[in-house]
């Protein structure tokens, strides 16, 4: 793989910035590394607005930025996407110099890179290149939307020609709809398109005629949309405490849909229906589970999505388990009766709180006659991940919740043997290691640090959980 050489800005000579630029676009850089600072967590030795300028000004490639944020508090934008998501729609966020080459075509806004858009908002911000309010303007003239959030720009960054920028900025600000009360949330026919000026995020996006997502607002859902040449894919994830299992409605119109499971490879025509001309995605989702849905404008000829219903009686595994260590530092030697399901770091063994490794548990249960489509091992609390044997055979690995299987293909009628693999993190045996004084860090990076910029030992940390915490169950289920 090529590296990314980003060399940093803060090594420059300021007195001679312009001649550092000129030599890093003689380069093969690729990149530039700006150290974001606040004066509250670190020191404010960063950039001030005649770097800005000085940067601006040079002629030469446009360099991509690495930016190291060094600041306590979060930018203000972050806060906007936020808020922004929070009301069930897709963002992304580009730099200024990105959205002067944005164009307005065929009723989107296109982005040098190909992706499309419905609108821009722009976060509450006091300073605005002259020359990307302009194009703003530009784009809204030829039919693009434009959202200003809680005020428009008033001034322009820097001091460099700043009373011809001034001049050329208010010129530019002079043509926006004359707003007195950003409070209310108000769309102004402008040229071709449209201007929209609020302070309420839901109210204010709402009047951009763009649906939000209702997996957002009503399910809780987070996902990531992308259009591609017949349809759009969504990455949705299910990070809370409840799944889903119902219909939801997407803010695309493509009547076809198929869903994939990025963790088994398992994919199917979903079930769909349209209500109210918008079209609706049968999902079964498990708190922590993700799925990908991929929509098409054509009919799509493959096999059907296989849901499933949990059946009313599971086999809960909770008693007559053993436990050795394939693996274990400080070594673990011997194998523990530990009956149910329980963190290693309860067995009685000086080396049981300290030890980084992977412990085999091993249970041998007798499956019940029940007419089942197939069975599902549900490792309940594991810390942190596993590998599942059942029978000799390897049945698969998994390392994120719901921490789920489907294993039915590997059980028989009578006895089986389940065979459960689970690696820890190594925190226990790092924050012993620091109680010892004994060196572990092998980084020389400085960014091995902890909130306080400084090197910390991690010999006050408490003992984590490591492998089957309980809750370990055989679970029938029916195909749909």
């Amino acid at each position: 793989m090529k590296p990314i050489i980003a060399p940093s800005i803060l090594s420059a000579d300021f007195g001679q910035l312009a001649k550092d630029i000129e030599m890093i676009n003689r380069s093969e850089a690729e990149w530039v590394h700006i150290d974001i600072m606040d004066g509250v967590f670190v020191p404010n030795i960063s950039f001030g607005f005649p770097v800005y300028d000085m940067w601006e000004e040079q002629p030469g490639r446009l360099l991509l930025f690495d930016i190291h944020q060094m600041a306590k508090r979060a930018p203000k934008f972050i806060k906007t996407i936020h808020q922004i998501t929070s009301n069930g729609y897709d963002v992304d966020y580009i730099s200024d110099k990105y959205l002067q080459n944005t164009r307005y075509e065929g009723g989107n806004l296109r982005t040098e890179g190909g992706s499309n858009y419905k609108a821009i908002i722009v976060p509450a911000v006091k300073y605005m290149p002259e020359k990307v309010l302009a194009h703003l303007v530009s784009l809204a003239k030829q039919g693009a939307t434009i959202v200003f959030m809680e005020n428009y720009p008033k001034d322009v960054p820097g001091f460099g020609n700043l009373e011809s920028r001034r001049n050329a900025f208010t010129k530019v600000q002079k043509q926006l709809p004359d707003i007195s009360d950003f409070n209310q949330s108000i769309s102004s026919s402008f040229g071709k398109g449209h201007i929209i000026t609020g302070t309420d995020y839901a109210a204010t996006l709402g009047k951009c005629k763009v649906m939000p997502e209702e997996m957002k607002t009503n399910f809780g859902l987070q996902y990531i949309r992308r259009q591609h040449s017949t349809g759009h894919h969504y990455f949705i994830s299910s990070l809370q405490d409840k799944g889903v299992d119902n219909w939801i409605t997407l803010s695309v119109n493509e009547p076809t849909a198929m869903l994939f499971d990025p963790m088994t490879g398992e994919k199917g025509k979903a079930q769909t229906r349209i209500k109210d001309g918008k079209l609706q995605v049968y999902l079964q989702l498990q708190s922590g589970e993700s799925v990908i849905i991929q929509t098409f404008d054509h009919p799509v000829e493959t096999q059907a999505w296989k849901y499933i219903q949990e059946q009313p009686v599971s086999l809960s595994l909770d008693h007559d388990w053993t436990l050795r260590f394939v693996q274990s530092t400080p070594a673990i030697e011997g194998t523990f009766a530990i009956d149910s399901p329980t963190s290693w770091t309860e067995i009685n063994h000086p080396n049981a709180k300290i030890n980084m490794g992977t412990g085999l548990y091993s249970l041998e249960t007798v499956l019940p006659a029940l007419n089942a489509d197939d069975w599902i091992l549900d490792l309940g609390d594991l810390r942190e991940s596993a590998r599942i044997r059942i029978n000799g055979k390897e049945a698969g690995t998994v390392w994120a919740a719901p921490f789920r299987l489907k294993v039915g293909k590997y059980l028989q009628p009578g006895k089986n043997l389940i065979e459960i693999e689970v690696t820890n993190l190594p925190a226990n045996r790092i924050a012993e290691l620091d109680r010892q004084n004994v060196p572990w860090r092998k980084f020389k990076e400085i960014n091995f640090v902890g909130l306080n910029y400084k090197k910390n030992k991690y010999d006050s940390w408490e003992v984590l959980p490591s492998g089957l915490n309980g809750g370990v169950k055989l679970i029938p289920i029916t195909t749909l």
